[in-house]
């Protein structure tokens, strides 16, 4: 949505002059400037919002004393507050009653009354987001990617959004994340390796927090979890770290063919090195076979490698049958590991770098909320993903589900729909994000190496979709997509030579085909 002239003013801190609490055109800090009308008569959502936001932070930073290191409003605060337009005011007595730790809270709720607020306006009402899609409110480009002359932009309507179902590739942050967060993006920001003041206390002691809410999660000592910028990292130091320090007695690893391309990136560079690695395959269900695993270890393996559930199929492997942890670095039995960086030696050397506070605290909130809803959210997300399955598989032939249906992660379905071209189907199901396949081989036109490991024919493989249902799915949006994905595979596969042909009756394996 175009932003108005001179929203963006309004909205931002520090235009005027220092110590001013003033904009530019003069206003008070603490009473944002009604968001400007567009022509239509409505509010500009992204003006308004934008105002409102910054004013509520600068309301609480400038209003603050420094009190043991926390803000506190000073009793000035009733004049600026009755100073704000009614939606704000509600949410905004509270900030005399709270820290500033649960100025996060504050700013959700304020945010919240924004969109309402603007929403209620008078004037000509946005038209309803189509079923399934959902709204997209404001206009989030950066400020140089908007014209200068607003006045003369076309006006722009309402842009849809298609609704999400990869959360395989990321998923939505929860609101409890971003509340334990936000105060380590504004008000403690030190470096948690800084020793000698408040400020780095601060973050030190909220790091360890969430090292502790990690180790919880996963049933490990808090002195054995390393923060790391992400999973690829991690398998980097667990595989590259572990064969390199235990080179001089053991110089073999065992994988499998369906790991993660970091994991089988790093065996194919360790095997340049001079290391022996064997690649284990797997059933046609996915999972591997315990007597070829059993049977492939040697008295120089330093290391096993197998991922709980895969990324693409969502099987789950018999960890517990193996016997093999490689999420944190075990103190008992000691496990080392060989850095793969130099610096500063933090994360008891493994991994050099400053950890970024603000990051590792939403990791922890992130354990903490799956270790209090994990079970809550397994069944749910197995009911609306059997929803999925027997909903698409009932009204469409020629369905096939990859990877073992008992021994599967329920959030993570891949389905192949023979005779339709899995690109042409993603296409024809633009209000609805999906995948087909991993996001870190997503640029390749081959078909999945995962699928290729379990057997599955190549035209299958160029035809399956990956379906991702997460903690924020709705029964609504499974029965959306699964409309739409009904919709499109018949009409994909009426326009197919293929499928006429197998009704026709016709076994297309008998057909010799011929290249010309």
């Amino acid at each position: 949505m175009a932003q108005e002239s001179g929203g963006d003013e309004s909205g931002r801190l520090g235009s005027g002059p220092k110590g001013s609490g003033k904009v530019r055109e003069g206003k008070s800090v603490g009473s944002p400037t009604p968001p400007p009308s567009s022509r239509s008569g409505l509010a500009s959502p992204g003006a308004y919002l934008t105002s409102l936001a910054a004013s509520v932070a600068q309301l609480y930073v400038s209003q603050g004393k420094r009190r043991g290191g926390r803000s506190r409003p000073d009793e000035s605060l009733p004049e600026r507050r009755a100073a704000l337009p009614g939606p704000w005011g509600p949410g905004l007595q509270r900030l005399r009653k709270v820290g500033s730790a649960s100025g996060t809270m504050l700013l959700r709720a304020a945010w919240r009354r924004a969109a309402v607020a603007v929403t209620a306006a008078p004037g000509p009402k946005l038209a309803a987001p189509t079923r399934g899609l959902r709204l997209r409110v404001g206009d989030h480009a950066p400020q140089s990617a908007v014209p200068a002359d607003t006045a003369a932009a076309p006006e722009a309507g309402p842009v849809l959004r298609p609704l999400y179902m990869d959360v395989q590739a990321t998923t939505p942050l929860d609101p409890r994340v971003l509340d334990a967060m936000l105060p380590y993006l504004v008000n403690y920001y030190g470096n948690p390796h800084s020793r000698t003041h408040a400020y780095g206390w601060e973050s030190e002691a909220a790091m360890e927090r969430a090292r502790q809410q990690v180790a919880s999660l996963i049933g490990a000592d808090s002195r054995e979890i390393i923060f790391t910028s992400g999973a690829t990292e991690s398998n980097n130091i667990a595989i590259k770290g572990v064969a390199r320090f235990y080179r001089s007695r053991k110089k073999h690893l065992i994988t499998t063919q369906t790991e993660h391309k970091c994991v089988l990136d790093s065996c194919r560079s360790l095997e340049a090195e001079g290391f022996q690695v064997t690649y284990l395959p797997v059933q046609k269900s996915g999972i591997i076979d315990l007597k070829e695993l059993e049977a492939a270890i040697q008295p120089d393996t330093s290391l096993v490698s197998v991922m709980t559930v895969n990324n693409e199929i969502g099987v789950k492997q018999p960890i517990a049958e193996i016997g093999v942890g490689a999420i944190y670095i075990r103190r008992r039995p000691r496990v080392r590991v060989e850095a793969l960086q130099s610096g500063g030696g933090q994360e008891r050397g493994m991994r050099s770098g400053t950890v970024p506070t603000p990051l590792v605290v939403g990791l922890g909130a992130a354990c903490e909320v799956a270790q209090q809803e994990m079970e809550y959210d397994h069944k749910r997300i197995s009911k609306l993903a059997e929803r999925l399955i027997q909903n698409i598989m009932k009204s469409l032939p020629d369905v096939v589900m990859n990877g073992d249906p008992e021994h599967h992660y329920p959030g993570c379905i891949n389905l192949s729909f023979a005779y339709v071209e899995g690109e042409s189907l993603l296409m024809a199901l633009k209000d609805v994000a999906l995948s087909s396949g991993s996001a870190c081989t997503s640029a390749s036109l081959e078909p999945s190496y995962v699928l290729r490991a379990i057997g599955t024919d190549e035209d299958l493989a160029h035809s399956s979709i990956r379906f991702g249902i997460g903690r924020f799915t709705t029964e609504e949006e499974v029965d959306y997509t699964v409309e739409k994905c009904i919709q499109h595979v018949k009409r994909l596969r009426e326009m197919s030579p293929l499928w006429e042909m197998v009704q026709d009756g016709i076994d297309l394996k008998s057909i010799k085909w011929t290249q010309h």
